[in-house]
Protein backbone atom coordinates (compact mmCIF):
# COMPACT_ATOMS: atom_id res chain seq x y z
CA UNK A 1 0.00 0.00 0.00
CA UNK A 2 1.28 2.96 -1.28
CA UNK A 3 0.30 6.94 -0.48
CA UNK A 4 0.15 8.95 -3.85
CA UNK A 5 0.28 12.45 -3.27
CA UNK A 6 0.63 16.25 -5.87
CA UNK A 7 3.98 16.87 -7.57
CA UNK A 8 3.89 20.49 -7.15
CA UNK A 9 6.76 23.36 -6.93
CA UNK A 10 9.85 20.21 -8.05
CA UNK A 11 8.91 17.93 -5.90
CA UNK A 12 6.56 15.34 -4.53
CA UNK A 13 4.34 16.06 -1.61
CA UNK A 14 1.87 14.40 0.49
CA UNK A 15 -1.95 15.77 0.30
CA UNK A 16 -3.69 17.82 3.11
CA UNK A 17 -7.41 17.95 2.24
CA UNK A 18 -7.71 14.52 4.05
CA UNK A 19 -10.11 13.05 1.56
CA UNK A 20 -8.90 9.74 -0.20
CA UNK A 21 -9.60 7.39 -3.10
CA UNK A 22 -8.18 3.98 -3.32
CA UNK A 23 -5.98 2.96 -6.44
CA UNK A 24 -6.67 -0.21 -7.44
CA UNK A 25 -4.45 -3.49 -8.94
CA UNK A 26 -7.68 -4.39 -11.89
CA UNK A 27 -6.01 -7.95 -12.00
CA UNK A 28 -6.15 -8.74 -8.61
CA UNK A 29 -9.18 -6.70 -7.54
CA UNK A 30 -6.99 -5.44 -4.34
CA UNK A 31 -6.24 -1.60 -3.44
CA UNK A 32 -2.83 -1.12 -4.23
CA UNK A 33 -2.56 2.65 -3.22
CA UNK A 34 -4.58 5.34 -1.58
CA UNK A 35 -4.52 8.75 -3.44
CA UNK A 36 -4.81 12.50 -1.77
CA UNK A 37 -7.63 14.09 -3.11
CA UNK A 38 -6.49 17.61 -3.62
CA UNK A 39 -8.50 20.93 -2.37
CA UNK A 40 -9.20 24.37 -3.58
CA UNK A 41 -6.43 25.42 -1.38
CA UNK A 42 -4.24 22.82 -2.67
CA UNK A 43 -4.38 23.84 -6.16
CA UNK A 44 -4.18 27.74 -5.43
CA UNK A 45 -0.93 26.32 -4.08
CA UNK A 46 0.10 24.67 -7.87
CA UNK A 47 -1.02 27.53 -9.60
CA UNK A 48 1.08 30.03 -7.64
CA UNK A 49 3.77 28.27 -8.15
CA UNK A 50 3.65 27.70 -11.57
CA UNK A 51 2.83 31.53 -12.00
CA UNK A 52 6.27 32.40 -10.29
CA UNK A 53 7.83 29.58 -12.90
CA UNK A 54 6.29 31.54 -15.65
CA UNK A 55 8.08 34.99 -16.45
CA UNK A 56 11.16 33.26 -16.63
CA UNK A 57 10.27 29.61 -18.66
CA UNK A 58 7.95 32.05 -20.90
CA UNK A 59 10.77 34.47 -22.22
CA UNK A 60 13.37 31.77 -22.04
CA UNK A 61 14.42 30.96 -25.64
CA UNK A 62 12.70 28.90 -27.73
CA UNK A 63 15.42 26.76 -28.55
CA UNK A 64 16.30 26.80 -25.04
CA UNK A 65 13.14 25.10 -23.95
CA UNK A 66 13.87 22.34 -26.27
CA UNK A 67 16.95 21.30 -25.05
CA UNK A 68 15.06 20.96 -21.69
CA UNK A 69 13.03 18.50 -24.58
CA UNK A 70 15.66 16.72 -25.44
CA UNK A 71 17.06 15.53 -22.39
CA UNK A 72 13.47 14.88 -21.00
CA UNK A 73 13.25 12.70 -24.21
CA UNK A 74 16.22 10.62 -23.26
CA UNK A 75 15.21 10.44 -19.58
CA UNK A 76 12.08 8.78 -20.58
CA UNK A 77 13.25 6.42 -23.27
CA UNK A 78 15.43 5.53 -20.43
CA UNK A 79 12.32 4.80 -17.74
CA UNK A 80 10.03 3.78 -21.04
CA UNK A 81 9.54 -0.23 -19.26
CA UNK A 82 9.18 1.39 -15.58
CA UNK A 83 6.73 3.84 -16.52
CA UNK A 84 4.54 0.71 -18.35
CA UNK A 85 4.76 -1.38 -15.50
CA UNK A 86 3.30 1.69 -13.62
CA UNK A 87 0.65 1.89 -15.67
CA UNK A 88 -0.09 -1.64 -16.04
CA UNK A 89 -0.07 -2.39 -12.13
CA UNK A 90 -2.82 0.21 -11.81
CA UNK A 91 -4.70 -0.13 -15.27
CA UNK A 92 -4.31 -3.52 -15.98
CA UNK A 93 -3.24 -3.40 -19.89
CA UNK A 94 -0.88 -5.48 -20.98
CA UNK A 95 2.90 -4.22 -20.64
CA UNK A 96 4.02 -4.57 -23.74
CA UNK A 97 0.81 -2.25 -24.88
CA UNK A 98 2.15 -0.05 -21.91
CA UNK A 99 4.92 0.32 -23.21
CA UNK A 100 3.60 1.55 -26.78
CA UNK A 101 1.61 4.09 -25.27
CA UNK A 102 4.93 5.36 -23.88
CA UNK A 103 6.54 5.31 -27.37
CA UNK A 104 3.10 7.55 -28.45
CA UNK A 105 3.77 10.14 -25.46
CA UNK A 106 7.47 10.32 -26.35
CA UNK A 107 6.90 11.10 -29.98
CA UNK A 108 4.97 14.02 -29.16
CA UNK A 109 7.69 15.23 -27.30
CA UNK A 110 10.27 14.86 -30.17
CA UNK A 111 8.06 16.54 -31.87
CA UNK A 112 7.95 19.58 -29.62
CA UNK A 113 11.44 19.82 -30.21
CA UNK A 114 11.42 21.50 -32.99
CA UNK A 115 9.42 24.06 -31.50
CA UNK A 116 12.18 27.04 -32.62
CA UNK A 117 10.75 26.42 -36.19
CA UNK A 118 6.92 25.58 -35.19
CA UNK A 119 6.95 29.10 -33.51
CA UNK A 120 8.04 30.64 -36.42
CA UNK A 121 5.52 34.03 -37.73
CA UNK A 122 4.94 35.70 -40.79
CA UNK A 123 6.70 38.98 -42.27
CA UNK A 124 5.51 40.98 -44.87
CA UNK A 125 8.17 43.60 -46.25
CA UNK A 126 6.94 47.20 -46.65
CA UNK A 127 3.55 47.19 -46.52
CA UNK A 128 3.48 50.66 -46.70
CA UNK A 129 6.00 53.36 -47.37
CA UNK A 130 9.45 52.27 -45.64
CA UNK A 131 6.40 49.94 -42.97
CA UNK A 132 6.77 46.53 -42.04
CA UNK A 133 4.30 43.98 -40.70
CA UNK A 134 5.12 41.03 -38.66
CA UNK A 135 3.48 38.29 -36.68
CA UNK A 136 4.28 35.72 -33.90
CA UNK A 137 3.32 33.49 -31.50
CA UNK A 138 2.82 33.93 -27.89
CA UNK A 139 2.33 31.51 -24.98
CA UNK A 140 -1.13 31.86 -23.04
CA UNK A 141 0.41 31.96 -19.95
CA UNK A 142 -1.00 28.96 -16.94
CA UNK A 143 -2.39 26.03 -18.81
CA UNK A 144 -4.29 22.85 -17.42
CA UNK A 145 -4.77 19.66 -18.69
CA UNK A 146 -7.51 16.84 -17.07
CA UNK A 147 -6.94 13.11 -18.62
CA UNK A 148 -8.49 9.80 -18.24
CA UNK A 149 -7.44 6.89 -17.37
CA UNK A 150 -7.05 4.84 -20.42
CA UNK A 151 -3.78 6.69 -21.51
CA UNK A 152 -2.39 7.52 -18.21
CA UNK A 153 1.26 8.66 -19.95
CA UNK A 154 0.29 9.09 -23.74
CA UNK A 155 -2.70 11.75 -22.67
CA UNK A 156 -0.52 13.98 -20.77
CA UNK A 157 1.55 13.67 -23.08
CA UNK A 158 -0.15 15.05 -26.17
CA UNK A 159 -0.50 18.27 -23.84
CA UNK A 160 2.19 19.43 -22.00
CA UNK A 161 5.03 18.93 -23.92
CA UNK A 162 3.67 21.49 -26.87
CA UNK A 163 2.24 23.60 -24.08
CA UNK A 164 5.54 24.25 -22.50
CA UNK A 165 7.87 24.10 -25.22
CA UNK A 166 5.52 27.17 -26.52
CA UNK A 167 6.50 29.06 -23.14
CA UNK A 168 3.15 28.22 -20.87
CA UNK A 169 3.43 26.62 -17.58
CA UNK A 170 1.47 23.39 -16.91
CA UNK A 171 -1.26 22.11 -14.42
CA UNK A 172 -2.13 18.32 -14.92
CA UNK A 173 -5.33 16.86 -13.43
CA UNK A 174 -4.53 13.06 -14.22
CA UNK A 175 -7.11 9.84 -13.66
CA UNK A 176 -7.61 9.39 -9.88
CA UNK A 177 -7.55 5.65 -11.32
CA UNK A 178 -3.81 5.17 -12.16
CA UNK A 179 -1.81 8.22 -11.00
CA UNK A 180 1.81 6.87 -10.57
CA UNK A 181 3.09 7.30 -13.66
CA UNK A 182 1.85 10.95 -14.16
CA UNK A 183 4.00 11.89 -11.03
CA UNK A 184 6.98 10.05 -12.87
CA UNK A 185 6.53 11.92 -16.29
CA UNK A 186 6.91 15.48 -13.89
CA UNK A 187 9.86 14.42 -11.99
CA UNK A 188 11.40 13.58 -14.91
CA UNK A 189 10.84 17.15 -16.43
CA UNK A 190 12.27 18.45 -13.49
CA UNK A 191 15.33 16.13 -13.59
CA UNK A 192 15.42 17.22 -17.60
CA UNK A 193 16.20 21.03 -16.41
CA UNK A 194 12.48 22.36 -16.34
CA UNK A 195 12.34 24.87 -13.30
CA UNK A 196 10.15 24.11 -10.51
CA UNK A 197 6.79 24.75 -11.27
CA UNK A 198 6.54 24.22 -15.28
CA UNK A 199 5.17 21.06 -14.82
CA UNK A 200 2.62 20.56 -11.61
CA UNK A 201 0.67 17.88 -10.76
CA UNK A 202 -2.43 18.09 -8.95
CA UNK A 203 -4.75 14.85 -8.23
CA UNK A 204 -8.09 15.13 -7.07
CA UNK A 205 -12.28 14.19 -8.52
CA UNK A 206 -14.62 16.54 -9.92
CA UNK A 207 -14.16 19.23 -6.86
CA UNK A 208 -10.70 20.00 -8.42
CA UNK A 209 -11.97 20.12 -11.61
CA UNK A 210 -14.67 22.51 -11.37
CA UNK A 211 -11.84 24.51 -9.47
CA UNK A 212 -9.26 24.38 -12.45
CA UNK A 213 -12.15 25.63 -14.77
CA UNK A 214 -13.14 28.72 -12.98
CA UNK A 215 -9.64 29.29 -11.22
CA UNK A 216 -9.11 33.15 -13.02
CA UNK A 217 -5.24 32.31 -13.41
CA UNK A 218 -5.41 29.09 -15.55
CA UNK A 219 -6.16 30.52 -19.24
CA UNK A 220 -6.49 27.27 -20.90
CA UNK A 221 -7.79 23.86 -20.21
CA UNK A 222 -7.40 20.60 -22.27
CA UNK A 223 -9.32 17.77 -21.81
CA UNK A 224 -9.91 14.05 -23.18
CA UNK A 225 -12.85 11.80 -21.40
CA UNK A 226 -15.99 11.07 -22.07
CA UNK A 227 -18.59 13.06 -24.21
CA UNK A 228 -21.34 14.18 -21.45
CA UNK A 229 -17.83 15.43 -19.03
CA UNK A 230 -16.34 16.61 -22.38
CA UNK A 231 -19.31 18.50 -23.02
CA UNK A 232 -19.71 20.08 -19.34
CA UNK A 233 -15.94 21.14 -19.31
CA UNK A 234 -16.49 23.30 -22.62
CA UNK A 235 -19.33 24.83 -21.40
CA UNK A 236 -18.23 25.49 -17.82
CA UNK A 237 -14.53 26.31 -18.90
CA UNK A 238 -15.77 28.88 -21.45
CA UNK A 239 -18.32 30.54 -19.23
CA UNK A 240 -15.21 31.40 -17.43
CA UNK A 241 -13.37 32.98 -20.75
CA UNK A 242 -10.96 30.28 -21.13
CA UNK A 243 -9.98 28.88 -24.20
CA UNK A 244 -10.84 24.94 -23.97
CA UNK A 245 -10.60 21.80 -26.35
CA UNK A 246 -12.54 18.89 -25.13
CA UNK A 247 -12.33 15.63 -26.36
CA UNK A 248 -14.81 13.61 -25.78
CA UNK A 249 -16.68 9.60 -26.61
CA UNK A 250 -16.23 7.76 -29.97
CA UNK A 251 -17.91 4.91 -31.37
CA UNK A 252 -15.40 3.65 -33.87
CA UNK A 253 -17.12 1.97 -36.97
CA UNK A 254 -14.72 -0.15 -39.39
CA UNK A 255 -16.37 -1.37 -42.75
CA UNK A 256 -15.52 -4.68 -44.10
CA UNK A 257 -15.98 -4.80 -48.47
CA UNK A 258 -16.94 -7.85 -49.44
CA UNK A 259 -13.56 -7.77 -51.86
CA UNK A 260 -11.42 -7.05 -48.57
CA UNK A 261 -8.85 -10.01 -47.17
CA UNK A 262 -10.70 -11.41 -44.54
CA UNK A 263 -8.15 -12.45 -42.39
CA UNK A 264 -6.60 -9.34 -42.52
CA UNK A 265 -9.81 -7.61 -41.61
CA UNK A 266 -10.46 -9.84 -39.09
CA UNK A 267 -6.82 -9.99 -37.44
CA UNK A 268 -7.38 -6.35 -37.15
CA UNK A 269 -10.20 -6.20 -35.58
CA UNK A 270 -9.04 -8.29 -33.08
CA UNK A 271 -6.37 -5.74 -32.04
CA UNK A 272 -8.71 -2.90 -32.44
CA UNK A 273 -11.47 -4.24 -30.42
CA UNK A 274 -9.96 -6.31 -28.05
CA UNK A 275 -7.13 -4.39 -27.04
CA UNK A 276 -6.69 -3.20 -24.19
CA UNK A 277 -9.80 -4.42 -22.94
CA UNK A 278 -10.99 -2.23 -25.68
CA UNK A 279 -10.83 0.69 -23.00
CA UNK A 280 -9.27 3.09 -25.82
CA UNK A 281 -10.89 6.03 -27.74
CA UNK A 282 -10.16 5.10 -30.51
CA UNK A 283 -11.33 1.18 -30.26
CA UNK A 284 -13.47 -0.31 -32.80
CA UNK A 285 -16.44 -1.16 -31.69
CA UNK A 286 -18.44 -1.75 -34.52
CA UNK A 287 -17.88 -3.96 -37.78
CA UNK A 288 -20.33 -3.10 -40.61
CA UNK A 289 -20.34 -6.00 -42.64
CA UNK A 290 -21.29 -4.74 -46.30
CA UNK A 291 -23.12 -7.05 -48.54
CA UNK A 292 -21.74 -10.58 -48.93
CA UNK A 293 -18.61 -9.84 -45.92
CA UNK A 294 -20.89 -10.38 -43.03
CA UNK A 295 -20.80 -14.26 -42.72
CA UNK A 296 -17.56 -14.52 -43.68
CA UNK A 297 -16.39 -12.09 -41.14
CA UNK A 298 -18.54 -13.38 -38.27
CA UNK A 299 -16.68 -17.47 -39.24
CA UNK A 300 -13.11 -16.17 -39.14
CA UNK A 301 -13.72 -13.51 -36.06
CA UNK A 302 -15.68 -16.41 -33.61
CA UNK A 303 -12.65 -18.78 -33.46
CA UNK A 304 -10.37 -15.88 -32.75
CA UNK A 305 -12.52 -14.75 -29.89
CA UNK A 306 -12.77 -17.37 -28.06
CA UNK A 307 -8.75 -18.37 -28.44
CA UNK A 308 -8.41 -14.62 -27.21
CA UNK A 309 -5.38 -15.15 -24.12
CA UNK A 310 -7.05 -12.98 -20.93
CA UNK A 311 -4.82 -12.58 -18.04
CA UNK A 312 -2.75 -10.41 -15.74
CA UNK A 313 -0.33 -8.03 -17.34
CA UNK A 314 2.62 -10.17 -15.46
CA UNK A 315 1.85 -12.86 -17.64
CA UNK A 316 4.14 -12.22 -20.68
CA UNK A 317 1.22 -14.69 -22.77
CA UNK A 318 -1.54 -12.71 -22.04
CA UNK A 319 -3.26 -10.69 -25.18
CA UNK A 320 -5.80 -8.81 -23.23
CA UNK A 321 -6.16 -7.67 -19.23
CA UNK A 322 -9.16 -7.26 -17.00
CA UNK A 323 -10.91 -3.59 -17.35
CA UNK A 324 -10.01 -1.31 -14.83
CA UNK A 325 -11.95 -1.13 -12.22
CA UNK A 326 -14.81 -3.47 -10.97
CA UNK A 327 -17.51 -0.79 -11.93
CA UNK A 328 -16.50 -1.15 -15.25
CA UNK A 329 -16.91 -4.87 -15.00
CA UNK A 330 -20.56 -4.61 -14.04
CA UNK A 331 -21.07 -1.86 -16.51
CA UNK A 332 -19.62 -4.07 -19.56
CA UNK A 333 -21.75 -6.98 -18.49
CA UNK A 334 -24.95 -5.01 -18.52
CA UNK A 335 -24.36 -3.76 -21.60
CA UNK A 336 -23.66 -7.64 -22.70
CA UNK A 337 -27.07 -8.62 -21.25
CA UNK A 338 -28.65 -5.36 -23.05
CA UNK A 339 -27.70 -6.51 -26.40
CA UNK A 340 -29.33 -9.93 -25.74
CA UNK A 341 -32.52 -8.24 -24.24
CA UNK A 342 -32.64 -6.19 -27.58
CA UNK A 343 -32.30 -9.09 -29.69
CA UNK A 344 -28.21 -9.46 -30.96
CA UNK A 345 -27.13 -12.32 -31.56
CA UNK A 346 -24.54 -13.21 -28.69
CA UNK A 347 -22.15 -15.02 -31.11
CA UNK A 348 -19.18 -15.16 -28.33
CA UNK A 349 -20.01 -14.26 -24.79
CA UNK A 350 -17.23 -13.34 -22.32
CA UNK A 351 -19.14 -12.80 -19.26
CA UNK A 352 -18.23 -15.17 -16.36
CA UNK A 353 -14.43 -15.47 -16.57
CA UNK A 354 -12.77 -16.80 -13.81
CA UNK A 355 -8.95 -16.99 -13.67
CA UNK A 356 -6.93 -18.96 -11.46
CA UNK A 357 -5.63 -17.13 -8.74
CA UNK A 358 -6.89 -13.81 -9.72
CA UNK A 359 -10.59 -14.56 -8.62
CA UNK A 360 -11.44 -11.46 -7.55
CA UNK A 361 -9.90 -9.41 -10.77
CA UNK A 362 -12.23 -7.20 -13.26
CA UNK A 363 -11.61 -9.87 -16.21
CA UNK A 364 -14.48 -10.29 -18.98
CA UNK A 365 -13.88 -12.29 -22.01
CA UNK A 366 -13.75 -11.10 -25.75
CA UNK A 367 -17.72 -10.39 -26.87
CA UNK A 368 -19.14 -10.79 -30.43
CA UNK A 369 -22.46 -9.58 -31.44
CA UNK A 370 -24.11 -10.03 -34.63
CA UNK A 371 -27.07 -8.88 -36.16
CA UNK A 372 -27.21 -5.93 -34.20
CA UNK A 373 -29.37 -2.59 -35.36
CA UNK A 374 -28.84 1.15 -35.05
CA UNK A 375 -31.78 0.95 -32.56
CA UNK A 376 -29.66 -0.47 -30.37
CA UNK A 377 -27.85 0.38 -26.92
CA UNK A 378 -24.88 -1.59 -27.53
CA UNK A 379 -24.31 0.10 -30.85
CA UNK A 380 -25.95 4.04 -29.98
CA UNK A 381 -23.76 4.22 -26.43
CA UNK A 382 -19.65 3.59 -26.10
CA UNK A 383 -19.40 0.91 -23.69
CA UNK A 384 -15.82 1.47 -23.83
CA UNK A 385 -15.00 -2.79 -22.94
CA UNK A 386 -14.49 -5.67 -25.36
CA UNK A 387 -17.34 -6.23 -26.98
CA UNK A 388 -17.48 -6.02 -30.80
CA UNK A 389 -21.05 -5.41 -32.49
CA UNK A 390 -21.39 -6.72 -36.02
CA UNK A 391 -23.83 -4.27 -38.39
CA UNK A 392 -24.66 -5.62 -41.93
CA UNK A 393 -25.68 -3.46 -44.49
CA UNK A 394 -26.35 -4.94 -48.30
CA UNK A 395 -24.69 -2.11 -49.84
CA UNK A 396 -21.65 0.40 -49.63
CA UNK A 397 -24.18 3.57 -49.18
CA UNK A 398 -25.58 2.58 -46.67
CA UNK A 399 -22.96 1.52 -44.58
CA UNK A 400 -21.36 4.97 -45.19
CA UNK A 401 -25.06 6.79 -44.29
CA UNK A 402 -25.07 4.39 -41.02
CA UNK A 403 -21.28 6.27 -40.11
CA UNK A 404 -22.02 9.74 -40.82
CA UNK A 405 -25.51 9.21 -38.72
CA UNK A 406 -24.07 8.49 -35.51
CA UNK A 407 -23.38 11.17 -33.07
CA UNK A 408 -19.73 10.31 -32.80
CA UNK A 409 -17.49 11.23 -35.28
CA UNK A 410 -14.13 10.50 -33.50
CA UNK A 411 -12.27 7.57 -36.11
CA UNK A 412 -13.51 5.25 -38.51
CA UNK A 413 -12.10 2.46 -41.09
CA UNK A 414 -12.42 0.93 -44.15
CA UNK A 415 -11.04 -2.43 -45.37
CA UNK A 416 -10.77 -2.65 -49.09
CA UNK A 417 -9.08 -3.88 -52.50
CA UNK A 418 -11.02 -1.70 -54.00
CA UNK A 419 -9.14 2.53 -54.33
CA UNK A 420 -12.02 3.96 -55.33
CA UNK A 421 -14.32 3.25 -52.36
CA UNK A 422 -11.51 3.90 -50.29
CA UNK A 423 -11.28 7.50 -51.56
CA UNK A 424 -15.01 8.47 -51.51
CA UNK A 425 -14.81 6.79 -47.87
CA UNK A 426 -11.96 9.19 -46.91
CA UNK A 427 -13.69 11.84 -48.71
CA UNK A 428 -17.59 11.69 -47.31
CA UNK A 429 -17.42 10.27 -44.28
CA UNK A 430 -18.49 12.72 -41.22
CA UNK A 431 -14.87 11.53 -39.03
CA UNK A 432 -11.89 13.28 -37.53
CA UNK A 433 -9.69 10.57 -37.74
CA UNK A 434 -9.97 7.73 -41.11
CA UNK A 435 -7.89 4.76 -41.70
CA UNK A 436 -7.84 3.03 -45.00
CA UNK A 437 -6.74 -0.88 -44.26
CA UNK A 438 -5.67 0.75 -40.63
CA UNK A 439 -7.69 -0.21 -37.60
CA UNK A 440 -6.68 2.40 -35.27
CA UNK A 441 -5.61 5.24 -37.51
CA UNK A 442 -3.96 7.78 -34.45
CA UNK A 443 -2.22 10.21 -36.10
CA UNK A 444 1.49 10.33 -35.43
CA UNK A 445 2.81 13.87 -33.37
CA UNK A 446 3.61 16.25 -36.19
CA UNK A 447 -0.31 15.50 -37.70
CA UNK A 448 -3.00 16.36 -34.90
CA UNK A 449 -5.40 14.23 -32.67
CA UNK A 450 -9.40 14.65 -32.73
CA UNK A 451 -12.50 13.64 -34.23
CA UNK A 452 -15.79 15.66 -35.16
CA UNK A 453 -19.56 16.05 -34.17
CA UNK A 454 -19.97 15.24 -30.23
CA UNK A 455 -16.38 13.78 -30.07
CA UNK A 456 -14.48 16.96 -29.97
CA UNK A 457 -15.94 20.26 -28.14
CA UNK A 458 -13.54 23.19 -29.37
CA UNK A 459 -11.91 24.67 -32.66
CA UNK A 460 -8.75 22.51 -32.23
CA UNK A 461 -7.52 19.06 -32.43
CA UNK A 462 -4.60 18.24 -29.89
CA UNK A 463 -0.73 17.87 -31.29
CA UNK A 464 0.86 18.76 -33.77
CA UNK A 465 0.13 22.00 -35.54
CA UNK A 466 -3.13 22.19 -33.93
CA UNK A 467 -1.80 22.11 -30.76
CA UNK A 468 0.91 24.74 -31.33
CA UNK A 469 -1.85 26.93 -32.15
CA UNK A 470 -4.14 25.75 -29.31
CA UNK A 471 -1.19 27.09 -26.45
CA UNK A 472 -0.20 30.34 -28.14
CA UNK A 473 -1.95 33.56 -29.12
CA UNK A 474 -1.18 35.50 -32.26
CA UNK A 475 -0.04 39.03 -32.25
CA UNK A 476 0.86 40.68 -34.82
CA UNK A 477 3.21 43.89 -35.35
CA UNK A 478 3.07 46.91 -37.64
CA UNK A 479 6.56 48.79 -37.70
CA UNK A 480 8.18 51.67 -39.63
CA UNK A 481 11.54 53.01 -37.64
CA UNK A 482 13.01 56.51 -38.58
CA UNK A 483 16.81 56.59 -39.90
CA UNK A 484 19.15 56.44 -36.88
CA UNK A 485 23.06 56.07 -36.39
CA UNK A 486 24.68 52.65 -36.63
CA UNK A 487 26.89 51.20 -34.87
CA UNK A 488 30.33 49.96 -35.54
CA UNK A 489 30.99 46.76 -36.75
CA UNK A 490 31.21 43.55 -34.47
CA UNK A 491 33.43 40.53 -35.28
CA UNK A 492 32.91 37.80 -32.45
CA UNK A 493 30.54 35.25 -33.56
CA UNK A 494 26.95 35.80 -32.13
CA UNK A 495 25.38 32.99 -29.77
CA UNK A 496 22.58 32.33 -27.90
CA UNK A 497 22.50 34.26 -24.47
Amino acid sequence: MQDIGHFVDGQRIPGTSGRFADVFNPAKGEVSGRLSLASKNELDTAVASSKRALAAWATKPPLARARVLFKYKDLLEQNQKRLAEMISAEHGKTVPDAMGEVMRGIEVVEFACGIPHLLKGEFSENVGTNVDCHSLRQPLGVCAGITPFNFPAMVPMWMFPVAVACGNTFILKPSERDPSAPILLAALLVEAGAPAGVLNVVNGDKEIVDAILAHPDIEAVSFVGSTPIAEYVYHTGTSYNKRVQALGGAKNHMLVMPDADMDQAADALMGAAYGSAGERCMAISVAVAVGSAGDQLVEKLAPRIRSLKVGPYSDPETEMGPLVTKDALTRVNSYIESGIKEGADLVVDGRGLKLQGYENGYFVGGSLFDHVTPQMRIYREEIFGPVLSVVRTPDYEQALALVNAHEFGNGAAIFTRDGDAARDFTTRAQIGMIGVNVPIPVPLAFHSFGGWKRSLFGDHHMHGAEGVRFYTRLKTITSRWPKGIRSGAEYVMPTMQ
